[in-house]
């Protein structure tokens, strides 16, 4: 699995506003509440300046490791000096290297299962940002495919 650099990437869109945490499924009831609000509101529609359609959603603001609280985002990627509107929030994936995964099947299954093995595997991880791109290949539920990237050292 070879590393990926990315550079910088400015986001527009919505925070969870508060940590959230794998334990006893937690993240999977705030993450869903808050792609049903991005969703209900049109958010990837509204956001000013996109480079893109594609929707990113972010884990970041680690405390620890999976285990631990959290930070989670989503939102479209947009030029470097856009200003978040009223109501929405601007993140900055930093700069890093990533390893590459493709999650495919049933949404959303298919992403937690790639998320419990990236978790159950030896990545040597940054904990310093994780990230999944939605976009044309994930609008059918039924046979899905996301690419996650995984922040790596």
């Amino acid at each position: 699995m070879g590393k990926i650099p990315f550079a910088e990437i400015k986001l527009i869109g919505l925070s969870l506003g508060r940590k959230t945490t794998n334990e006893n499924g937690q993240s999977a009831i705030d993450c869903g509440r808050l792609w049903q609000k991005f969703e209900a509101g049109k958010y990837a529609e509204r956001i000013p300046n996109k480079i893109n359609d594609e929707i990113f959603a972010v884990y970041h603001d680690y405390e620890s490791d999976h285990t631990g609280p959290y930070s989670y985002f989503i939102g479209c990627k947009v030029d470097d000096n856009t200003v978040a509107p009223e109501g929405m929030d601007s993140l900055v994936i930093p700069k890093s290297e990533y390893v590459k995964l493709i999650a495919k099947g049933i949404m959303p299954d298919c992403v937690a299962n790639a998320w419990r093995d990236i978790w159950a595997g030896n990545l040597e991880r940054t904990y310093r940002a994780d990230f999944e791109i939605y976009d044309e290949r994930s609008k059918d539920w039924n046979a899905a495919e996301v690419e996650i990237y995984v922040g790596v050292k």
